[in-house]
């Protein structure tokens, strides 16, 4: 595999702060995190907890499906002021269900720097088409209104593909691929990579997310999917790496086809870990793991009592 390592001072991602909120006792906690240099926001975060329908991470499990907040002031969010001080304005929150029960809540926060171009959109599906239920753009404001006039039957664009197959998808050259119903105005805001997952609910209702990588303010530096899936993996178990892309040039890993498929097992590195918890992980990279990335976040997808697939990517 190509871990060649990279610079990860030289351009900041759309995404600033990951956060995952794990039940305990009837309430969420703080289970782990990335916060970078906002040492302040951290360590109030970590005394804080939040009931079911309270705070951001409480209304995510409450409402069993992700939660858009493009902006603190006058919201229930309630880290406003410590929030603002860490120069972060909105965030997303994602529910990680296993049929009804919650494994945690993974919440995104980002900055309120001026020309942050990116999305990070929830659809869900309506009289038999996927609509866009909420988004957060940065300055995209042009492809923000394109998106809120647009909307997918099944397995047409990134979102429909995800409704149609039930698995993440990733999509390359956003801005000039047929596949992306939306190419024109996703060229026009700087838009490259899209990754779309299903975020399955308690309730059985079809939702997507999709994260749009611009390159002046990436998502993220690198994207994976791992397959977990029985078919897959066989009885054994673990997850199978079946696609990714990074900011460099050049395939995810070598070309050499007799090389074995990258796997791993329960509790072996980040990925293994999601799959011995089935929750979520947001973490600085420990120095010497991984392609010399700061951060990353391994986020499970539930179906059918097991975990189908890891979705992870790296900053």
């Amino acid at each position: 595999m190509m871990d060649t390592a990279v610079d990860t001072t030289a351009t900041r991602t759309f995404i600033e702060v990951s956060e995952v909120w794990a039940p305990q006792d009837g309430v969420l906690r703080l289970a782990g995190g990335n916060y970078g240099h906002r040492t302040e926001f951290e360590a109030i975060s970590g005394r804080e907890s939040f009931g079911k329908g309270e705070g951001l991470p409480g209304k995510a499990w409450a409402e069993g499906k992700p939660i858009v907040l493009k902006d603190f002031d006058g919201s229930y969010f309630k880290r406003t002021e410590a929030a603002k001080e860490a120069g972060l304005k909105s965030a997303v929150a994602v529910p990680v269900f296993d049929g009804a029960d919650l494994k945690a809540v993974l919440v995104v926060l980002c900055s309120d720097g001026e020309g942050r171009t990116g999305a990070i959109e929830v659809w869900a599906e309506h009289d038999g088409l996927m609509m866009l239920d909420d988004g957060y753009y940065g300055a995209a404001k042009h492809f923000e209104w394109v998106s809120q006039h647009t909307h997918f039957p099944r397995g047409q664009g990134l979102p429909g593909g995800v409704w149609a197959s039930q698995t993440p998808v990733l999509m390359r050259d956003l801005g000039s691929g047929y596949r992306f119903i939306r190419a024109d105005s996703a060229g026009r805001a700087g838009l490259t990579t899209g990754l779309g997952l299903p975020v399955p609910g308690p309730d059985g209702k079809a939702c997507v997310l999709t994260l749009l990588s611009a390159r002046g303010t990436p998502i993220a530096r690198r994207f994976e999917v791992w397959d977990a899936r029985a078919a897959k993996v066989g009885s054994k178990g673990g997850a199978e790496l079946i696609d990714g892309i990074c900011e460099r040039e050049g395939p995810l890993w070598t070309d050499d086809t007799q090389q074995e498929p990258r796997r791993t097992s329960a509790w072996q590195g980040v990925i293994g870990r999601v799959l011995g918890t089935g929750a979520p992980v947001a973490e600085k990279c420990a120095p010497g793991i991984g392609p010399g990335y700061a951060s990353v976040v391994a986020l499970p997808i539930h179906r059918d009592g097991a975990i189908a697939h890891i979705v992870a990517w790296y900053c």
